[in-house]
């Protein structure tokens, strides 16, 4: 009988191709693009068609706003025809959204309708089929390998803010938007052709090879842990999302370049990547809701230090405190739906929960833009989001204990 490391040794020889591709898709896929991009088009579509930060910020209202409306539809989607097609149609729509957004003439309601089908026709390329197709695969080692997939938003925070900055201001806005749109077709989509391969036996078969172990998605929605679980997301998310997209305009308005600025974005994405490898890390050794409420609930401190007038080393130590939460919480969505519920009714369970994320990741930009506008700052919603980190950290601790499963069957 092989021993414990050899088996978590097994899969991760057995699934490093999966993980790439998942790398690779949520990273350039629905979940980070939109996102991590958008910041650096505030200030020059403002300029060219006199939109406010709010204008610009309500784009991901449509995009993580509808995907998270449509992440329920996503889930049925996968357990019917399997996770593999639905995300390369997906990243294809990305793509599409993208370039419709390139071609704007000053009409806000064609950039949000661009913004509208990012989230439509690329809503298979969100997270849901990515972490299920690693829950899936991964058993002993399914925090980790999540985390490694998921990190692909920390690998998009680095790169989209200064390749945006340097599009935009060498070539224009427009191209900036095509740079973006090349993104997941050149890069995700050849991966995920080759390497995306979950084994989908039930859609092969139409009758799955053994049954999965946990909860229908009715029975999840019941238990208290399902709404404790969607509170805590949600008041984690529509913290993080709002600053975000708006920490570059923010770091300006207190007289950083735009140039620094965008460098404490990246040190922020390099922060997603270290939360998440190590929340990944620890909750496969540690329980799960103790881990989250040590790493999320620290955030609150940046958004102290953000609210007077931080140099850019303070101002780095912040987006790096407010990055290891945002590491987290995606990955932790993601473990904990599995550990709680199980997977039987994995696809549909995260979809719920994920649209609620997203519907946050979608108010909580032009919350934060709209809060400036009127308060003359943002200082107001940095103290709003360090209150939303001291409510959604602690909650998870009253998740409990992990409920006893049936053995799970690892499909390879």
């Amino acid at each position: 009988m092989p021993s414990a490391p050899s088996r978590a040794t097994g899969e991760f020889a057995s699934g490093y191709r999966l993980l790439i591709a998942c790398v690779a898709g949520i990273a350039f896929g629905l979940v980070g693009i939109a996102v991590y991009s958008i910041g650096a088009f505030v200030d020059p579509l403002g300029r060219e068609f006199g939109w406010s930060r709010a204008d610009v910020q309500t784009a991901l209202l449509f995009s993580s706003g509808l995907g998270g409306l449509f992440a329920p539809v996503v889930g049925h989607l996968i357990e019917r025809y399997g996770a593999r097609p639905i995300a390369l149609i997906g990243l294809v729509g990305v793509a599409i959204g993208f370039l419709l957004a390139a071609s704007n003439g000053g009409q806000i309601w064609l950039f949000y309708l661009a913004y509208a089908l990012i989230a439509t026709l690329g809503g298979g390329s969100g997270p849901i089929a990515w972490t299920r197709a690693i829950a899936g695969r991964f058993d002993r080692h399914r925090g980790l390998a999540l985390a490694i997939a998921l990190s692909g938003t920390g690998l998009i925070a680095i790169v989209a803010p200064p390749y945006v900055v340097w599009l935009t201001q060498t070539f224009g806005w427009r191209a900036g938007f095509v740079g973006v749109a090349a993104l997941p077709v050149a890069i995700a989509l050849p991966l995920a052709f080759l390497f995306f391969r979950p084994a989908d036996r039930a859609v092969r078969n139409n009758a799955p090879a053994a049954p999965l172990d946990g909860m229908t998605t009715r029975q999840a929605i019941g238990t208290y842990r399902f709404w404790v679980l969607l509170g805590s997301i949600l008041a984690m998310y529509l913290g993080i999302a709002g600053i975000i997209p708006n920490l570059i305009p923010a770091l300006t308005d207190k007289g950083i370049a735009a140039q620094s600025a965008a460098l404490a974005t990246s040190a922020f994405g390099v922060s997603v990547i270290v939360g998440r490898l190590l929340v990944g890390w620890l909750v496969d050794r540690f329980w799960a809701p103790g881990v989250a409420a040590i790493i999320l609930t620290p955030a609150a401190i940046g958004c102290l230090i953000l609210m007077g007038q931080p140099t850019l080393e303070l101002a780095v130590l912040a987006a790096v405190l407010i990055g290891m939460a945002a590491g987290a919480e995606l990955d932790l969505l993601a473990f904990l739906t599995a550990r709680y519920f199980g997977l039987r009714g994995y696809a549909k369970t995260y979809g719920i929960l994920y649209a609620g994320v997203a519907l946050a990741g979608g108010t909580g930009p032009m919350a934060f833009a709209y809060v400036h506008q009127m308060a003359g700052s943002f200082d107001t919603s940095f103290a709003i989001a360090a209150g939303l980190f001291l409510i959604g950290g602690p909650a998870a601790l009253s998740l409990g204990r992990y409920p006893a499963m049936p053995a799970l069957v690892i499909n390879h």
